[in-house]
């Protein structure tokens, strides 16, 4: 394993290789459609059922985003 020390240094050598090869449009789209292929030869992607565990998000998501004052009394005496 291989770590970065110097950030400087690697952010010259990104630039230096965008600007050595550039951006391809017509390589990301092939890039592109061969990631959808794969997704969808794995069975990943198009979603079937969209709703599918929807419940169970919600339920998560009232959990997680509980209010501060969640348990304490509201009244103040």
């Amino acid at each position: 394993m291989i770590l970065i020390k110097d950030k400087k240094l690697l952010d010259q050598w990104y630039k230096r290789q965008l600007r050595e090869e550039g951006l391809h449009f017509s390589s990301n789209i092939r890039i592109l459609e061969a990631m959808y292929e794969e997704a969808r030869m794995l069975g990943v992607f198009p979603i079937q059922d969209r709703l599918e565990g929807l419940e169970r998000k919600i339920h998560l998501a009232k959990v997680v985003n509980v209010s501060k004052a969640a348990g304490k009394d509201s009244v103040s005496s």
